[in-house]
């Protein structure tokens, strides 16, 4: 995967630049994790996961990382659901479209 698959044309404004920036976060490994699953939840996602997504796109790959990886912990304001479908679809491998 070198890049979102995904069409913008059906999401409002503020999820089109969720969509961006989920894909454009400096390291490489990061824009596939929160890409990946930004192209295949954005559109259907409910308010309070976008608005947890959101401030995951807010947090530094050097801090996210160690996360979604399990080698540090989750601050608490970050450990939600939509926290959990990243980590469980980056370590499934479901993120790679086929």
């Amino acid at each position: 995967m070198t890049g979102t698959t995904r069409t913008s044309a059906d999401l409002d404004p503020r999820r089109r630049r969720a969509l961006v920036r989920a894909w454009r976060r400096g390291t490489r490994e990061m824009d596939l994790v929160l890409g990946g699953f930004a192209d295949l939840n954005i559109g259907t996602m409910g308010d309070a996961d976008f608005e947890a997504f959101e401030a995951l796109l807010g947090v530094s790959d050097t801090e996210l990382m160690p996360w979604v990886t399990g080698e540090k912990p989750v601050p608490a304001e970050h450990d939600t659901d939509t926290f959990r479908k990243v980590v469980a679809m980056a370590r499934d491998g479901k993120l790679v479209r086929e």
